[in-house]
């Protein structure tokens, strides 16, 4: 699948009105090819030049949502937010209770919001289907704003409680994505880590205590130059991936010509990389229900395990993420036992910003460090 890298990263939209005359949807799905929210048409996620590993790693993640997310570093102009806002045509929509705020699974009655345990004990609970949505995170952000806030004047007065939902309610079962993550102020970084912890978002003002589910994809961004992320939402994103402007000629000619292409004529662009969008949904879809029936070996299980001490990293995060991740690869490539190479993709993604020191004493991390330590393992019958 090829990618863009263009100046104008987050420039690739078309708006509506300009450019639209009608609302177009695909036929195979029925899925809008714009964000109705504000009526923009986003750059294909198939459609971007290179950047394979940074596709991928999205791609293992709306897999398998347990991952726990993905890190984006790169320079401006690698088209960071034009994958994350593209995935919105690629991903299966989910099923949920007919009007829940908080986009409950009517399937999972134990996760109901209080809402919908209402709903149930009234037996009112009608599932729909809704697309998934990429949810935004504004760096100006309020706590409030983020998690919800309780009218204490409408309790007091009234006895009533009176909840306004956060941006976490939508969130959930969906992705929260924010653009340039390490400018977070650290109030909201805190309310983050909580909830990405527990799934659970608790309020609690003035005595009276709120709460809802929220469990979502977090995918972040940013470009290194402007400073580093915590270390403790750093560890709380499971993979990152290192994005650069392409070094092939050819390559960057593409990316040139099909940003202009876009540009010029959005919905027959849009057209043209259709049948790709609709064979790998559908390949996520067959993902997700293999992903259930796949195995780790023993030996894949040590092998991740030594990787994870011969690269020193601190607790069992990291080994746990890379056999989840493993065996995501695995259910991708459409087979039920993770082998060696699920392992290598796994630890490229996990391990880079987990390590405490470099094994060897080699300066940073590499893929051809890594493979050197595997081919050792093997040999030594691991």
């Amino acid at each position: 699948m090829p990618e863009d890298n263009t100046e104008a990263d987050e420039e690739l939209f078309l708006d509506e009105e300009e450019n639209l005359s009608g609302f177009v949807t695909s036929d195979s799905m029925n899925l809008s090819i714009m964000d109705t929210s504000d009526n923009k048409i986003f750059y294909p996620f198939v459609a971007i030049v290179g950047q394979e590993t940074l596709k991928k790693a999205i791609i293992l993640n709306v897999i398998n949502p347990e991952i726990g997310g993905v890190l984006i570093r790169g320079e401006k102009g690698t088209a960071k937010s034009i994958a994350v806002r593209g995935l919105v045509d690629i991903l299966p929509k989910i099923k949920v209770v007919k009007g829940c705020r908080f986009n409950c699974d009517p399937n999972i009655p134990e996760k109901y919001c209080f809402e919908c345990k209402i709903r149930a004990e009234n037996n009112e609970i009608v599932p729909e289907y809704r697309p998934v949505s990429i949810v935004d995170v504004p760096l100006n952000i309020t706590e409030d704003r983020l998690v919800g806030s309780i009218d204490i004047e409408k309790v007091l007065t009234e006895g009533k409680k009176s909840f306004e939902p956060g941006i976490l309610a939508k969130a959930h079962r969906n992705i929260l994505y924010i653009d340039e993550i390490n400018l977070l102020e650290d109030n909201i970084i805190d309310a983050l880590i909580d909830v990405a912890a527990m799934g659970v978002v608790i309020i609690e003002r003035e005595a009276i205590s709120m709460s809802y589910p929220s469990e979502f994809i977090l995918i972040g961004s940013m470009n290194p130059e402007e400073g580093e992320l915590r270390p403790q939402l750093l560890d709380r994103l499971a993979l990152q991936v290192e994005v650069k402007g392409l070094d092939n000629v050819k390559d960057r000619v593409e990316v040139m010509k099909r940003s202009r292409e876009f540009l010029e004529d959005p919905l027959g662009f849009r057209q043209k990389f259709a049948e790709e969008e609709r064979k790998l949904r559908e390949r996520i879809i067959k993902a997700r229900e293999r992903l259930k029936d796949v195995t780790t070996p023993p030996r894949m299980m040590a092998l991740i395990s030594r990787i994870g001490i011969d690269f020193n990293i601190d607790g069992h995060r990291g080994d746990i993420i890379m056999e989840k991740t493993a065996r995501t690869h695995a259910a991708y490539e459409g087979r039920l036992e993770v082998d060696v190479g699920d392992v290598i993709v796994a630890a490229e993604l996990a391990l880079p910003h987990r390590m405490r020191k470099q094994p060897f004493e080699e300066e940073e991390f590499s893929s051809a460090m890594l493979r050197r330590l595997v081919d050792s393992y093997i040999e030594e019958g691991i």
